[in-house]
């Protein structure tokens, strides 16, 4: 979650922001710190490193927005009702989770309590069925999207 607020600040953006919004944005604040318009070499290393943190937000935004979950509802509703888990593991509160079939996913906010369950639990999977696959917010990590 922290890294969804941090990047959300970053940007300038409210839970609420559609794709075409992210996208008029980004666009903006790159025009902005654009590395290529300063002359000046420290400047434009620190323009560099802005830059790159804005792509990596503008990307990761993209993969969490509504929108884009919206658009892959379908598939990730099969993965997650047929499909068994593989391997996961719980990191700052990130949640990743492997299926059988190659896709993965990680979940934010996930409280360390709740993983604990799930791997005390005797089917990790039916546990993700019911208390994690639409309780948290996601993003497919096996093939990362960006606003088309």
């Amino acid at each position: 979650m922290k890294k969804i607020v941090e990047y959300r600040a970053l940007l300038g953006v409210t839970k609420t922001a559609t794709l075409k919004e992210l996208k008029t944005i980004y666009r903006n604040s790159m025009k902005d710190s654009h590395p290529d318009a300063i002359a000046d070499e420290a400047e434009r290393l620190a323009a560099e490193e802005k830059s790159k943190e804005i792509i990596a937000a503008y990307h990761f935004l993209v993969s969490i927005a509504p929108e884009t979950l919206e658009k892959d509802k379908a598939e990730y509703t099969r993965i997650t009702t047929s499909t068994n888990i593989a391997d996961f593991y719980y990191e700052n509160s990130v949640l990743y989770i492997t299926f059988l079939d190659g896709n993965s996913f990680e979940y934010f906010g996930v409280l360390r309590p709740i993983y604990i369950k799930m791997v005390n639990a005797e089917s990790p999977s039916r546990f993700a069925r019911r208390h994690i696959y639409n309780e948290y917010i996601y993003r497919s990590t096996s093939k990362l999207v960006a606003a088309e």
